[in-house]
């Protein structure tokens, strides 16, 4: 892309005439595999990436990996600079899988791996709800591997998740700063009246429960 100052208004980016934004040369372009050239590939979100590349174990892994912490809709070649805090992190957390040697089943990780003490902030940030499922997989995946994960979250579909909570409080900025509550998520949960987030995790809690009830029923 090229940038094209314009004085006293926003400055203008637009594509490259010589490659038209595939950031290669006319020599470059013209190797291809299986018909994509180098610019198509990176063009590709990840999930098209899996499909494409099914055939290629060393790339296929990492790619699988992508999709496990719900980055599939990134495309190869999207710029670092463009990724936001929780994409960045979670890319972090594929890069250290991806050393992990692959193995047949895509949701355990080698005992044999290297253990790591990881610490995330607020990686749900902008997921979907099924992404979050999806991190939370991948963050088991790790302790089972034994690693330790330490996650600063507000999402309680991972809070729930968590073998151990620090509630620090009792109010934000300079209200907080103290241990307020610490345990389990059901110990936690019955520390309401001293941790607002004791509070409102039972009530997920509760509802949580009650869906599992009403599921059970319906089977």
């Amino acid at each position: 892309m090229k940038t094209i100052e314009m004085s006293f208004l926003p400055d203008v980016k637009v594509a490259c005439e010589v490659c038209g934004g595939l950031r290669f040369n006319a020599e470059t372009l013209m190797v291809r595999h299986r018909g994509k050239s180098i610019g198509d590939l990176l063009a590709m979100s990840v999930d098209e990436a899996v499909g494409f590349f099914a055939a290629h174990r060393a790339i296929l892994h990492p790619l699988q990996l992508l999709q496990d912490v719900g980055l599939g809709y990134l495309t190869l070649g999207q710029q670092s600079p463009t990724l936001s805090g929780g994409e960045a992190q979670r890319i972090k957390l594929v890069t250290e899988l991806a050393k992990a040697k692959p193995v047949k089943d895509a949701l355990r990780v080698p005992r044999n791996a290297p253990h790591s003490l990881y610490i995330l902030d607020e990686p749900t940030i902008g997921l979907h709800m099924a992404d979050v499922e999806k991190l939370v997989r991948v963050l088991h995946r790790l302790v089972a591997a034994g690693n330790s994960v330490v996650v600063i979250e507000h999402n309680l579909d991972v809070i729930a998740e968590a073998d151990w909570l620090m509630d620090l409080g009792p109010e934000g900025g300079d209200g907080g700063g103290m241990v307020v509550a610490q345990g389990t998520p059901e110990e936690v949960a019955r520390m309401g009246g001293v941790s607002h987030t004791g509070r409102i995790l039972g009530e997920f809690l509760r509802e949580r429960g009650s869906e599992g009830e009403v599921k059970r029923t319906r089977e």
